[in-house]
């Protein structure tokens, strides 16, 4: 986990940074990161982004509380897991680290509402889709069974054409992390969750 070291410095750093009290914490992997209009596409919520580069679902369980001591939110959006499955985990990883998330935003934050973000469809990790889609199957059935203060915000399907595969339109040039258009996308699906 230290290669995750000078990300996490950075966002303690930009802690200390911010002039008002985030209610909304968007937590995750690079798509988070890289979400450069996330301030002003959820400014109503008073967001704040923690997102770090190349993260694992493992890193955001791994950093959860050296990461979130310093806030008290409203409200919780976690995407990572991507890349978990392209690094070679199994999707029954990805569902455990899930369900240490659950325990942890517990035991800091109580009941507060939280939102797990799905896993996208990017065509740089096509051949890997039924893994995705499994994982994404797994954490939703979770959050339906607990029927608890978490919520599942179903991104995969909006990212697919009409034949079922990925929108490349919504992609950066590595196929991989969002254009403009994925983020108004993901604003969308997921302004109309929270």
């Amino acid at each position: 986990m230290y290669w995750y070291e000078d990300e996490v410095k950075r966002l303690e750093k930009d802690r200390l940074k911010l002039h008002y009290e985030p209610e909304t914490l968007f937590y995750g992997s690079s798509t988070i990161r890289l979400w450069n209009s996330l301030y002003q596409d959820f400014a109503h919520l008073k967001p704040v982004n923690l997102g770090f580069g190349g993260s694992t679902l493992a890193a955001c369980v791994w950093f959860f509380d050296r990461i979130m001591m310093a806030y008290q939110p409203k409200q919780l959006v976690v995407y990572a897991g991507d890349n978990d499955l392209g690094d070679g985990r199994h999707p029954e990883e990805v569902f455990i680290f899930f369900k240490q998330i659950v325990v942890m935003a517990a035991e800091r934050f109580g009941n507060i509402p939280c939102y797990y973000v799905s896993l996208k469809p990017s065509p740089a990790r096509w051949q890997i889709a039924e893994s995705f889609k499994y994982a994404n199957n797994l954490i939703e059935n979770e959050i339906v069974k607990q029927q608890n203060n978490w919520r599942f915000i179903n991104i995969f399907k909006p990212m697919l054409d009409v034949g079922g595969r990925p929108r490349h339109e919504l992609y950066a040039d590595d196929n991989l992390h969002l254009s403009q258009q994925g983020y108004e996308v993901w604003k969308h699906v997921i302004g109309s969750s929270l």
